[in-house]
């Protein structure tokens, strides 16, 4: 019999099947990884097996020896299915479906330290497989363990020992030449160790609750379209009991790892912690290990985690919920580049279960789809325990400044903070934007301080006096002088969280405050412990980036803050209206969501942009309305598919020209064949330059079909003819990040 293999590699021209005969004493199935001999290398390479026939057309090697761990067959079709949707490799895909920690022996090393070294890339990940690629990299050591830690982000020696069978010297090396770095951090098995959850019991649904809860059947698409504190997850908590008296797996995605401590919690409080697995990128690769087992044993019935968990190895799966679907995050932005909320509907589809939506914002596309009746809509118009939802306050920015109030708060917004540390009521302030200062200029010469790899401008981060560039990582020193003309008339302008946090404490001395970003959350649980500080401990004032905007639920919030409602208004993307309506509907919704009633102030320099005034009314159907009508016109999405395709040199001349010999390819193929779809020329992204790769794209509008999908399968192998030094390529299908 002859196996048809998948080689676990990234390389395009290995994105094909390889004919192996299966040895007579080897039990051999479809999902079977296996190690075969390939091409004239000594080491044998990993493969999963994703067909079987009875022979083969050519002269074949025997499969040498097979892995522990298998694949469903279901997901062999998953993976296939994504390769084609997503324009990647089928192991790129299957990859994702693997546990943690991916070795022949899966050996469960359960880590008793409580500091251990945790191991990071300290280069980017494209330059590490050109090192790999080019041969600078020569030992195979080295290369298993840098492709490890690509793989799993991140990993204890610990678990770099067990899974690549390399010695710590290995890492030591890797650390002297700059490719790792090694933080001490303390981390646990279990994730719910530091957990004490009082037992809660379910809650009485309101008549709207009653009627959505029971319109959702065994099967179909629903978008549970609810107002932010009208009980959405009390839904979700009756759904997957039901599924448990089933004996049914569940899957609950929500959008940010911020949240996830939130969700876990009612969850334990409900169903106990043993029916309940966690996964995402926080935990250790031990801890990820443990919970995957725990998934695929059948012990864990109830998944909860971000974008990835949607490929946990669910027992008897019953139904899938994703939370907050209208987040960006649910669409990868690394290859494969896939969405997870299209992984689900596959997986609906292919096991006749319900997908459940749930959002107080719903994405225009997912809310479209109830009026084309792919999706039944169920609505929530109140709020689960009567209360209202909060007045909200337009502030116009313009007017402060005309006023001589050059502050980040408005008197109004100043006003309102008073009266609710007075009243010990909390209050929290938006503000997208983290550091200190967003840009540093040169006032006599006009030189603005960039990163060396990116056409980014370096953000300021005052309490470690370092310039930071958020794209890559890049930091240097603050800048007293200019390297330009040397004048010593240097100017920081912009405002992030940092230099909120300072102006807050300038204007309330007495108030305690608490800040939540990237910056702040980047320890394990320091997402939970900054949240539960606030709500414990009753801190009068939190400051954050998006991530306090969502789901959560503070009894004592009162106040809400907008700091800058413009910012997502100028993102240079057809869904920035969208995006600013969602963000500032949402961060309202965290304010008054008990008896209080609760108040937001929006601060803005445009106060009639039409998304800021429907926030205002927390209207989304207003909102919807006009926003279809403008996108029907336009013809954006879901009109219209976007596809974007990527291009990216570390040689601008080199861009250029296979920017351009692509276009031509296209243009061609489009006039010849009589494609009905829109091709743009090429021109620079947004963003020109990032991690030293010049950056160039071209846009296609169209009704994407097969026909479609073809003419980009056939431009990618064009490119991939073509002998190019550092190009690169890749295509993407209505993104979410348009930057």
């Amino acid at each position: 019999m002859i196996a048809e293999v998948i080689i676990d590699s990234s390389v395009k021209t290995l994105n094909r099947i390889f004919d192996y005969e299966i040895p007579s004493d080897l039990e051999v199935k479809i999902g079977t990884r296996v190690f075969v001999p390939f091409g004239n290398k000594k080491e044998l390479e990993e493969g999963i097996v994703v067909g079987i026939k009875e022979k083969s057309n050519y002269k074949v090697k025997e499969i040498a020896s097979l892995q522990e761990e298998q694949i469903k067959e279901e997901y062999i079709n998953l993976a296939k299915w994504m390769s084609e949707r997503y324009f990647c490799n089928v192991a790129d895909c299957l990859r994702l479906m693997l546990p943690p920690g991916r070795k022949s022996k899966n050996v469960l090393n359960r880590v008793k330290e409580k500091r251990v070294n945790f191991v990071t890339l300290a280069k980017d990940t494209d330059e590490i497989l050109l090192d790999i690629e080019s041969g600078k990299i020569k030992s195979e050591k080295q290369k298993n363990v840098l492709e490890f830690i690509i793989n799993n982000d991140s990993a204890t020696i610990q678990d770099i020992e067990l899974f690549t069978d390399a010695s710590s010297s290995i890492v030591k090396t890797l650390v002297k030449n700059g490719y790792l770095e090694i933080n001490n951090v303390q981390v646990e098995r279990n994730p719910f160790l530091h957990k004490s959850i009082v037992k809660s019991v379910d809650l009485k649904l309101t008549e709207e609750q009653k009627d959505a809860f029971n319109k959702i059947g065994d099967s179909g698409k629903y978008l549970l379209y609810g107002i932010t504190g009208s009980g959405k997850t009390e839904i979700y908590l009756r759904l997957i009991s039901k599924m448990l008296k089933q004996n049914k797996s569940s899957i609950m995605l929500v959008p940010e790892i911020s949240l996830t401590p939130q969700t876990v919690d009612r969850f334990i409080s409900r169903f106990g912690e043993e029916q309940i697995a966690v996964l995402h990128s926080k935990l250790s690769i031990g801890e990820r290990f443990d919970q995957w087992n725990k998934i695929k044993s059948g012990e864990a019935k109830i998944i909860i985690g971000a974008r990835s968990a949607i490929f946990a190895p669910a027992v008897n799966l019953g139904l899938i919920i994703i939370d907050e679907e209208h987040d960006e995050s649910y669409q990868s932005e690394m290859m494969p580049r896939y969405d997870a909320r299209e992984v689900a509907e596959y997986l609906v589809n292919d096991k006749n279960i319900p997908l459940v939506l749930g959002s107080a914002t719903p994405d225009m596309n997912t809310f479209h789809k109830t009026e084309t009746g792919e999706y039944e809509l169920l609505t929530l118009s109140k709020r689960a325990n009567n209360s209202n939802l909060p007045t909200v306050e337009i502030v116009d920015l313009r007017q402060e400044l005309s006023n001589g109030n050059k502050s980040m708060i408005s008197k109004k917004l100043h006003e309102e903070i008073e009266k609710n540390l007075e009243a010990k009521k909390q209050t929290i302030l938006y503000l997208n934007r983290r550091g200190f200062s967003t840009f540093v200029i040169c006032r006599d010469c006009g030189y603005t301080v960039k990163c060396k790899r990116c056409d980014i401008t370096l953000t300021y981060h005052k309490y470690e006096h370092k310039l930071r560039c958020h794209y890559c990582g890049y930091e240097q020193d603050e800048v007293r002088v200019c390297p330009e003309c040397h004048s010593e008339n240097i100017r920081y302008f912009g405002t992030g969280t940092q230099k909120l946090e300072e102006e807050i404490k300038k204007l309330f001395p007495t108030a305690s405050t608490i800040r939540m970003d990237v910056d702040t959350v980047s320890k394990k649980n320091s997402h939970e412990q900054i949240l539960n500080k606030f709500k414990e401990e009753n801190i009068d004032i939190l400051i954050g980036t998006q991530m306090v905007v969502k789901g959560h639920h503070f009894p004592n919030v009162t106040l809400v803050g907008v700091i800058a409602a413009d910012g997502s208004l100028n993102i240079g993307d057809f869904r920035a209206n969208e995006k600013t309506f969602q963000i500032l509907t949402q961060v309202a919704g965290r304010a008054g969501r008990e008896k209080d009633e609760g108040k937001v102030i929006i601060q803005t320099y445009n106060p009639d942009n039409y998304a800021i005034e429907f926030s205002k009314l927390q209207d989304y159907n207003l909102f919807y309305e006009t926003e279809i009508d403008i996108r029907k016109q336009l013809k954006y999405p879901p009109f219209c598919d976007i596809i974007v395709i990527d291009m990216s040199s570390k040689d601008m001349r080199e861009l250029k020209k296979v920017s351009k010999e692509i276009h031509t390819y296209l243009k061609r193929r489009v006039i010849d064949e009589k494609f009905g779809l829109l091709l743009y020329s090429p021109v620079p992204s947004p963003i020109e330059k990032i991690k030293d790769r010049f950056r160039m794209r071209i846009l296609i509008k169209c009704k994407y079909d097969e026909r479609v999908n073809n003419l980009l399968k056939d431009s990618l192998s064009e490119f991939y003819k073509m002998k190019t030094a550092s190009a690169r390529m890749a295509v993407e299908l209505n993104p979410n990040n348009m930057l």
